[in-house]
């Protein structure tokens, strides 16, 4: 996918669309919605200021939210462009999910736990993170030194404020997980233990290393999205090193939690076993975006470890079919609610369907696509009485 080459064609079109738009009641309803219009700001203002971020704007554009001031003409028609392009992918979005809830499929929703600075939910909400006077993040986020990284992960987001939060009812997360209820069916936060305890890195620290682990508010938050959203459905990603009260808070509003197959199976020992407890209130992957692909990870074993996982597989009774299609049997075989097949892992893709490289930005991260649905509806076919029925 060449995401400048989209823009650059999409772009013409869009602006021709716009030009010939006429407001309905519906499309000034949609804008009254506090946050588009601080949105379409903020994006007009990004590209007045050559898209730097917020925090380098000139001092009147950065303080804009706090103190509103008409919009340079220029300005106030970008605004009124990024609210057309907002209603546009609005509509559009809940005619997928009408159609997609119509057939029974619902729709799952990825949020991150924290945001970017460079976002209008900083520019526009300074005081619900630890900023110094400038914008600039005092405290950022990340993880600890661990056996991946001798320095931890420096991720860069803004820490939460969280005693203003709470003086404010934790009104920033009910706007935030209450719009996206509205877009989403299922909604899984990503990063979901630091609403247990989160890792509180100085800004000044060029690494991880020098980070406190910090206890955040996650029974009180949780409390009030479920007291203030309707039909609240959420999913934790829970995964990597835990501290045990991250899973008892999961396991407190009966959330689901993540099994990815391809760290739950040990090949180390005489035989390969899966090391993952199943149970039904769970979503069991194949893999995720953020890891090799099924057969990547399958042909990064050993020749040993490799006649592990086909002997194991022998011994749950899945003796038919490729490796590849033996995995997935298996994996839908769980006693877990939901299964989710990666398109890649369906399709049987090596490294080319690899999604994304944590720690790693540009090409090639994001940038695989499916060319047509060919070859997925013949695989879908094979695998259609594994994904309908208990075995």
């Amino acid at each position: 996918m060449d995401y400048d080459a989209v823009r650059t064609f999409k772009e013409p079109y869009l602006k021709e669309a716009f030009s010939n738009f006429t407001e309905t009641e519906d499309f000034r309803e949609f804008t009254r919605q506090p946050w588009v219009y601080e949105y379409a700001v903020f994006r007009a203002k990004k590209k007045a200021n050559h898209k730097v971020c917020w925090n380098e704007w000139k001092e009147e554009d950065k303080i804009w939210p706090e103190v509103p001031a008409p919009l340079p003409k220029e300005q106030e028609d970008e605004a009124a462009y990024q609210m057309f392009l907002q209603y546009e992918f609005y509509l559009q979005w809940m005619e997928v999910k009408r159609r997609a809830n119509e057939s029974g499929i619902q729709i799952m929703g990825d949020v991150p736990f924290y945001v970017g600075v460079d976002s209008v939910d900083v520019w526009g909400g300074k005081d619900n993170f630890l900023l110094d006077t400038d914008g600039r993040p005092v405290f950022i986020a990340g993880v600890p030194p661990d056996y991946f990284s001798a320095t931890g992960q420096r991720w860069g987001n803004p820490i939460y404020d969280w005693d203003y939060l709470k003086d404010h009812e934790y009104q920033f997360w009910i706007d935030r997980i209450g719009y996206n209820q509205k877009l989403f069916d299922i909604i899984r936060i990503d990063h979901f233990r630091a609403f247990d305890t989160f890792w509180k890195i100085p800004a000044s620290c060029p690494t991880a290393i020098e980070g406190e682990w910090i206890e955040a508010p996650g029974y009180e938050v949780i409390d009030t999205l479920r007291a203030k959203i309707d039909g609240l459905n959420l999913v934790a990603e829970d995964l990597g090193e835990l501290r045990p009260e991250v899973l008892q808070l999961k396991d407190h509003y009966h959330l689901k939690g993540m099994k990815i197959l391809v760290f739950s199976i040990e090949t180390g020992g005489k035989y390969a076993y899966d090391s993952f407890h199943d149970v039904e209130n769970m979503i069991i992957y194949t893999g995720t975006h953020d890891n090799d692909t099924l057969m990547q990870w399958y042909e990064g074993l050993s020749v040993a470890a490799r006649r592990k996982v086909r002997r194991f597989l022998k011994r749950e009774g899945i003796k038919q079919g490729s490796v590849k299609d033996r995995l997935l049997t298996y994996t839908l075989r769980s006693k877990a609610e939901y299964a989710i097949l990666p398109m890649a892992d369906l399709l049987g893709l090596g490294a080319e369907g690899h999604i994304n490289t944590p720690g790693t930005v540009g090409s090639p991260n994001w940038e695989w696509r499916m060319p047509d649905f060919g070859q997925a509806k013949e695989e879908l076919r094979k695998y259609r009485r594994a994904m309908t029925e208990r075995v």
